[in-house]
């Protein structure tokens, strides 16, 4: 099978999307057992720059899929490498940010180093495509 590398980094958002979804997924999956994922520190009221924050961190990966569909521009591709860049090194910060979280969710680690491998994996075809 010869898949383009605009199909391949298409392929690459879409699991990075997945994965990030079942983190957040998999951060509430206590409340059906009856337990408080609540943070404290926040007592019970989330910023309004949460929502704001998360949302703009899903909508970049979906325009990105949305643009190497019908921009293959050298400006486009280098600012598609620097996303992707820039979401990797994201990627890292929370994997780690995750592992000072006690107790430790190593599910959740897990599932980060996967979205880490797959980041990685799509900084080298984002490069290839320069």
């Amino acid at each position: 099978m010869d898949l383009s590398i605009q199909a391949q980094i298409i392929a690459l958002w879409a699991v990075f999307l997945f994965g990030t979804v079942f983190h957040s997924q998999l951060a509430f999956m206590p409340i059906l057992y009856g337990e408080n994922v609540a943070m404290p520190s926040y007592k019970g009221k989330m910023p309004l720059s949460h929502p704001w924050l998360m949302l703009g961190f899903f909508i970049i990966p979906m325009l990105a899929i949305l643009l190497t569909v019908f921009n293959a521009s050298p400006l486009y591709r280098m600012i598609h490498f620097g996303v992707t860049v820039f979401y990797t090194l994201m990627n890292f910060v929370h994997a780690a940010m995750d592992l000072t979280v006690r107790p430790i969710e190593w599910y959740q680690i897990a599932l980060m180093v996967i979205v880490f491998i797959n980041g990685v994996a799509l900084n080298i075809l984002a490069y290839q495509w320069i």
